[in-house]
């Protein structure tokens, strides 16, 4: 895997996560409300749909967690660090 330490340090709050022995990029946002978090998950959504690339997307009461990873390169290529920066500018 490639050394992506650089791209972690452009993206706060951002964490690589290993699941199922697969390296996942991984944050979670907070939010006032479920109304607020669903908001955002459709947001997310959109992007997601405009791009072709789609995270896991868990959505609860104040909160959205999302973990990025490219299934065909089983982990993290660069794809996923720019789409986790198309996040954060969501604002």
């Amino acid at each position: 895997m490639k050394d992506f330490q650089s791209e972690l340090r452009r993206l706060p709050g951002w964490e690589i996560v290993v699941k199922n022995e697969v390296p996942q990029l991984r944050k979670s946002y907070r939010f006032k409300n479920f109304a607020q978090a669903l908001a955002f998950t459709n947001q997310v959504g959109a992007l997601a749909e405009e791009y072709n690339h789609h995270p896991e997307i868990i959505t609860e009461w104040g909160q959205v967690t999302l973990s990025w990873w490219t299934h065909t390169a089983k982990g993290l290529t660069q794809n996923d660090f720019d789409m986790a920066g198309k996040v954060e500018a969501l604002g």
